[in-house]
C-alpha cells in the first residue's frame, strides 16, 4: 500500500501537471466590444469652406483724374448715394472732342443697361410674387393635412429663392443707376468749363448701394486711370459659403440638399442649403503635393442673421453636407465590419466566444453602418478585431 508520503508526491505531481496544462492553453483574447443599437444615423461629406459676400460692388474711377484721400476705413457703413471719393482733374491735359463723344456714348450705354436691368427686376418681382402666392396656397392646403411637409418646405424654399433673386435684381438696378450717374458725371466733367482759378469741376463718386466698406484699394491721394478700382462695398449680412469638394463627393451633392456649418466660432452649428453645384471642375494641388479635381459648391445660410452676425467675409467654416439621414436606424460600429468574400461580416459575442456572423449593410457613415439583417438590437460585436480573433475563439471584453 502507498505510504502517505508517496500519496502526497503523487497528488502534487498531478496538480503540477494540471497547472502546466492550464498554462499552455491559449488565453482568451482581450477585445473591445460595442452593442448594436437603434438611433439616428446620417451619411455626410465634410470639407472646409469660406464665406463671401453675395453681392460685391467694386467702386471704380469713372474718369481719369486725381483722387483725394479716402477717409473711410474697412468696416465703415455707407448708404446709397453717399460721397465716397472726390476726383479732381489731372494737373495737366484736357478732354478733347473725341473724349466728350465717348462720354456721351457711355451715358447712352448706361441708360440702355439700366432699362434692361429694370425690366429684369420687374420679371424677378413677378416671379417672387408668384412664388409667395404659391407658398401661401400650399401652406393652407398643408395645414389641412392634404399635403406633405416636404411639399410645404419646397414651396417655402422657392419663395425664399425668388425673394433673394428679387433683392439681387434690385441691387443690380441700384448699381446700374450708379453707373448711369457716373457716366453722366463723366460727361458733365468732359463738357465742364474751367472755373475762375483755371481748374475743371471735380467729380464725386457715390456709393451705389447701402452696405459696408469691404476693401479700400486706393486710400492715399494720387492719380487714377479710367476704370481703376477705388473701393469695394458689400452687405456682410448677405453671405454665402463656397466649398471646394472633391469631384467624387460633388457628384453626390444636389441643389437643395441640407448643410450644417460647424466650427465657425459660435456655440451652435448653422444650417444651410446647397444653392448651386458648379458644372465645371478645376485642378488643385493638395498639401501632400497630389493633384486633385475639385468642384465649387455654393451654399446659403438659412439660420437667422442674429445668430451669426459676427461672421464676416472670407471667414473659415466647416461644411457638412447631409447625403442621407434617418432618425431611427439599427446600426453597428463601422469598425466592427470586415469583408467575408462578397459579403460583410462581424464577430458577434455569444457568452465568452466570438462567432462570425454575416450581415447586410445599408448606408454607412464614417463611424457607424446601417444593419439591414443579421443582427438585432442589443447584440454585442467586436470592434477592430485582430488576427487573434477567429470564429469560435474565446475572448475577454475589455472594460
Amino acid at each position: 500500500m502507498p505510504t502517505p508520503r508517496k500519496f502526497a508526491l503523487l497528488a502534487g505531481g498531478i496538480v503540477l501537471l494540471g497547472l502546466i496544462a492550464w498554462g499552455l492553453l491559449p488565453k482568451p483574447a482581450a477585445v473591445d466590444v460595442r452593442e448594436v443599437i437603434h438611433g439616428p444615423l446620417s451619411v455626410t461629406v465634410t470639407e472646409e469652406g469660406r464665406t463671401r459676400v453675395i453681392d460685391r460692388y467694386a467702386v471704380s474711377a469713372p474718369i481719369a483724374g486725381y483722387a483725394r484721400r479716402v477717409e473711410l476705413d474697412v468696416g465703415d457703413s455707407v448708404v446709397g448715394g453717399q460721397p465716397l471719393v472726390h476726383l479732381d482733374p489731372m494737373r495737366s491735359g484736357t478732354l478733347d472732342p473725341r473724349s466728350e463723344a465717348e462720354a456721351r456714348a457711355a451715358v447712352n450705354a448706361a441708360e440702355a443697361a439700366l432699362n434692361a436691368i429694370t425690366e429684369a427686376a420687374e420679371a424677378a418681382r413677378a416671379e417672387a410674387e408668384l412664388a409667395r402666392n404659391e407658398y401661401e396656397r400650399v401652406r393652407r392646403v398643408a395645414n389641412q393635412g392634404l399635403l406633405s411637409r416636404g411639399a410645404l418646405d419646397a414651396a417655402q424654399a422657392d419663395w425664399r429663392s425668388g425673394a433673394a433673386r428679387l433683392r439681387s435684381a434690385e441691387f443690380n438696378v441700384e448699381v446700374a443707376k450708379g453707373e448711369l450717374e457716373a457716366a453722366r458725371a463723366a460727361l458733365e466733367y468732359a463738357a465742364a468749363e474751367p472755373t475762375a482759378d483755371g481748374e475743371h469741376l471735380s467729380v464725386t463718386v457715390n456709393a451705389p448701394v447701402d452696405g459696408r466698406v469691404l476693401k479700400v484699394v486706393h486710400e492715399s491721394e494720387g492719380a487714377v486711370v479710367l476704370g481703376q478700382q477705388l473701393l469695394e462695398i458689400g452687405d456682410p449680412s448677405a453671405l454665402e459659403v463656397e466649398v471646394e469638394l472633391l469631384s467624387p463627393d460633388a457628384v453626390r451633392v444636389r441643389e437643395g440638399m441640407p448643410v450644417r456649418f460647424l466650427r465657425w466660432g459660435g456655440d451652435q452649428p448653422l444650417t444651410g442649403v446647397v444653392r448651386r453645384v458648379e458644372p465645371t471642375g478645376f485642378t488643385k494641388i493638395s498639401a501632400l503635393g497630389v493633384e486633385e479635381q475639385r468642384v465649387l459648391v455654393i451654399c446659403d445660410i438659412t439660420t437667422p442673421y442674429d445668430s451669426w452676425q459676427s461672421l464676416g467675409d472670407g471667414f473659415r467654416v466647416e461644411a457638412e453636407f447631409i447625403l442621407w439621414e434617418q432618425d431611427d436606424v439599427l446600426q453597428a460600429p463601422a469598425s466592427a465590419l470586415f469583408r467575408l468574400g462578397e459579403t460583410w461580416a462581424v464577430f458577434r459575442l455569444e457568452g465568452r466566444r466570438a462567432h462570425v456572423t454575416e450581415v447586410q449593410v445599408g448606408a454607412r457613415s464614417g463611424l457607424a453602418a446601417e444593419i439591414l439583417g443579421g443582427l438585432e438590437a442589443g447584440d454585442r460585436v467586436v470592434i477592430y478585431p485582430g488576427d487573434e480573433v477567429a470564429d469560435g475563439a474565446r475572448v475577454t471584453p475589455r472594460p
